[in-house]
């Protein structure tokens, strides 16, 4: 039996010998790397903090104890910890276990979580909570130096540094977020990495204290005030200090002892404290050390060669290579990346024009109102984004954009259901939070071709905001498309019983319903929408007088979507019909393959194509 056999609670964990914890780490990342090279997952991140977790169920008394993780896809060790390890074969599978940290999951999910710089907001709730009740236990805040690039995090340390209240940080230091860190916390990390004179005055002054007698309380007290004076005089302080915190480290983050010592050392202090560990992301996997950011979210590999499988072009893939052509033409094209150069596909853009290549960090909002100034000042900035990171930018989107009418272009990737991600990460909200906003406008492609256009488009000729949503993928329409005009619905097929109305992704599938429904006679008139806002009413409605039957698709939820636009439009034109929206139900939508999703809430071919037919023959029966 391997000792991780053995593992079925913490409790297993703290009976084992402090010799047996390196054998175990060393079958954790096995287990990691057999696991998610069959289901996929953040790989790179796990393996890093395999020796942190460790340490940490070591140390204290979870779930009494609560650790806070920050975004939570380094939580897969925590999983296996905490008695989940059954249950990896169905990671981020449809009903199976989350790839990020659930309340609903376990209890030593304190907090759900998913995108990042959170997690010492959090812990400060739990910390005050704790205070108020008059109880007595630990807070830990995992989370790792791409989260500092976060304004939240310093907003909540100012206010955990000045509240005093007993709370653990933990900066998880791999100089890495998803691609490389930049900035200047990044570099004020890898200053206190180097710093060869802050170790050894580090080093000097506590020989030289411990060596100090301590006799009665107002000697302890005098010597403690001296020891706070002489490490101020003569040990840089770090931003952490100057915020309220007590700074220990670099930790190195793959020794166990240390790792344990100075979590004791922690759990004992009862005060703000900050433990700078330094870990490698992807430790013990020579293709994951080696390419830590395509292992950092990666689906099912062969573990012995590190590869995937092929994949056809993706959006992003599309969007970088676009991007780039109409820079060479276009000098005043500028483009931002919250972190995601390689994400989002800027990575090339950032190679051929790195004058005019920025990246923010983790910091949507500052990035969003950077790139305001820059449009007015006289340039064109570029700023993808995921669906569900714009959506933290949302003020300085409405505020600092749209209400100056800024020529400013979103292209919002991953929109619509992401699938394995889950709840934090479905872009299935963009369509509603965009279209209130005055002057934006919104584009939706349903295939490669038209994308490329609609940002030929939106960086050219429009004058203001303007977002263009795309699936993760590739998946595309497959029929003949005119080219991309803005403000224009496209008839794409003609019918006289329903008219049916889709946007982006869900054209390929409003093309195979209506084919099917075709078959049993019933005639479709079936409408693309490239341009949700401003909407072409006028063809909708036309067709809609003709059929008295619609039905519309889309890839986000039902409240604010396409079709409450079209319900509005028919409502206000007097336009008597049945109409039936057909997009995602006002609830959380879990992991799960897009097939699976869209046939669970109510988006399947099937019950699309049976509840037509039902309308159909309802209304000829009459």
């Amino acid at each position: 039996m391997s000792i991780l056999d053995k593992i079925n609670s913490p409790a297993d964990l703290k009976a084992l010998s402090f010799n047996e914890l390196e054998p175990l780490c060393a079958e954790l990342r096995e287990f990691l790397i057999d696991n998610v090279s069959k289901t996929g997952g953040h790989l790179a991140s796990n393996l890093g903090v395999v020796e942190l977790t460790v340490a940490l169920h070591r140390v204290f008394d979870f779930p009494t104890d609560k650790l806070v993780f920050d975004v939570g896809h380094q939580s897969y060790v925590h999983k296996i910890l905490t008695g989940r390890k059954g249950g990896f074969s169905e990671l981020r599978k449809f009903c199976g276990l989350s790839g990020f940290p659930k309340r609903a999951e376990s209890e030593y999910d304190c907090f759900n979580t998913g995108h990042s710089s959170t997690s010492v907001s959090a812990a400060l709730g739990f910390s005050r909570a704790r205070d108020l009740n008059k109880e007595n236990y630990n807070i830990i805040a995992l989370f790792g130096d791409g989260a500092l690039t976060g304004g939240m995090m310093y907003e909540a340390m100012n206010d955990a540094g000045n509240a005093k209240t007993p709370l653990i940080l933990i900066l998880n230091d791999n100089a890495m977020s998803i691609s490389k860190n930049v900035g200047a916390v990044s570099k004020h990390l890898r200053n206190l990495r180097i710093s060869p004179f802050y170790f050894r005055s580090k080093h000097a002054v506590e020989e030289f204290l411990r060596k100090v007698p301590i006799g009665g309380k107002a000697t302890a007290n005098l010597l403690k005030n001296i020891k706070r004076w002489v490490r101020r005089m003569v040990i840089p302080t770090t931003l952490f200090d100057d915020l309220g915190f007590t700074y220990m480290g670099p930790i190195n983050g793959h020794d166990l002892r240390s790792l344990i010592s100075c979590l004791e050392y922690a759990k004992d202090e009862k005060k703000p404290i900050i433990l700078h560990v330094m870990t490698k992301k992807g430790k013990g996997y020579a293709h994951a050390e080696a390419n830590p950011q395509k292992f950092h979210g990666i689906g099912a590999f062969d573990k012995e060669t590190g590869r995937t499988e092929k994949h056809s072009e993706t959006y992003s893939e599309r969007f970088g290579a676009a991007l780039c052509r109409i820079a060479d033409f276009n000098d005043r094209v500028v483009a931002i990346t919250g972190a995601m150069p390689n994400g989002t596909g800027l990575d090339w853009f950032a190679s051929q024009f790195k004058d005019r290549f920025f990246d923010v960090g983790i910091a949507e909002q500052h990035g969003v109102t950077l790139a305001a100034g820059l449009a007015a000042a006289g340039y064109i900035p570029v700023i993808p984004l995921y669906s569900s990171f714009l959506q933290r930018a949302y003020d300085q989107t409405l505020h600092d954009v749209c209400l100056q009418n800024l020529h400013v272009v979103f292209p919002v990737d991953r929109a619509g259901v992401v699938g394995a991600d889950g709840e934090t990460h479905q872009g299935i909200y963009d369509i509603s939070y965009l279209s209130h906003m005055p002057n934006m406008s919104i584009l939706s492609p349903c295939r490669l071709t038209e994308f490329e256009q609609m940002l030929d488009y939106a960086v050219n000729v429009h004058n203001g905001p303007i977002a263009i949503r795309y699936p993760r993928g590739s998946e595309e329409y497959g029929g003949m498309l005119p080219y991309f005009a803005y403000g224009k619905a496209l008839i794409l097929r003609e019918g006289t019983d329903v008219t049916v109305v889709a946007t982006g992704r869900m054209v390929k599938k409003a093309d195979e319903i209506c084919a099917g429904l075709e078959k049993d006679g019933i005639s479709c008139e079936l409408i693309a929408v490239p341009t949700i806002k401003p909407l072409d009413t006028a063809a909708i409605i036309k067709s809609a007088q003709k059929t008295h039957k619609v039905i519309t698709i889309e890839d986000n939820v039902k409240i604010g979507g396409m079709g409450s636009m079209i319900a509005t439009a028919a409502s206000e034109g007097g336009i008597e019909c049945s109409l039936r929206i057909f997009a995602f139900p006002d609830k959380i939508i879990p992991q799960g393959s897009v097939a699976e999703l869209d046939e669970t809430y109510g988006l399947g071919n099937g019950e699309i194509i049976d509840y037509v037919k039902n309308t159909v023959r309802c209304s000829s029966d009459k």
